[in-house]
């Protein structure tokens, strides 16, 4: 039986990855959830029905979520569908090369063409986007985004709530704390502290009192 896939989100993200589960062999996009406009909930996106948050909890026993938000506040969102009994499942793209000794949290969006590589340790609901690669022993936190084209080398460890930027580059044995921003092609070659945006080849602090992205 196919899983049956209802993606948080209304968005342009939300299609791009209802596009891609499209390609997961036993996946069925069902549908899209929205929680702040339920005007919004009038009309199809993709052909397919937008459900209003509240509305969602009657199909906790038949459906999974995928959150289709890159934003790492989309803890406010999953937890929301959790809190109505929904239950998320992970997501491997075909094309995608991960390691049998790599972990996944539940929830973990794995697009096509990464590579999630041996003894990498993911936490629940980080999202790793198109083309990204994930190095050996290279521990993720909950919630951190990963965008299309960016590579984290080995050993390397992100806290939770993380937003690395498309194309970015993160050397190995680095510390990334929790709630920080890789800007858009940094080349990241020293610790960062929690709550900081990053940016600049090599990477140097721009902004401080951040809370994720």
């Amino acid at each position: 039986m196919n899983r049956r896939i209802l993606i948080l989100g209304n968005r342009t993200l939300a299609e791009e990855l209802a596009d891609m589960i499209s390609e997961v062999p036993g996946c069925e996009v069902a549908g899209f959830v929205e929680n702040l406009d339920p005007t919004l909930c009038e009309k199809q996106l993709c052909g397919l029905p937008v459900y209003w948050l509240d509305d969602i909890a009657q199909f906790k026993d038949t459906h999974l979520c995928v959150c289709g938000i890159a934003t790492t506040h989309r803890k406010i969102y999953v937890e929301q569908a959790q809190a109505l009994g929904m239950s998320f499942t992970t997501i491997i793209h075909p094309t995608a090369r991960v390691s049998c000794d790599a972990v996944l949290g539940a929830g973990c969006f794995i697009g096509p063409l990464c590579n999630v590589s041996y003894k990498a340790s993911l936490g629940q609901q980080v999202l790793v986007n198109k083309g990204a690669i994930i190095g050996h022993h290279t521990d993720i936190g909950s919630f951190t985004t990963v965008q299309p084209g960016s590579t984290v080398a080995g050993m390397v460890n992100i806290g939770s709530g993380v937003y690395i930027g498309i194309g970015s580059t993160i050397i190995d044995r680095i510390n990334i704390g929790s709630n920080s921003i890789v800007a858009a092609g940094s080349v990241v070659v020293k610790d960062v502290p929690d709550a900081v945006q990053v940016m600049g080849v090599p990477a140097r602090i721009v902004k401080t009192g951040v809370e994720g992205k």
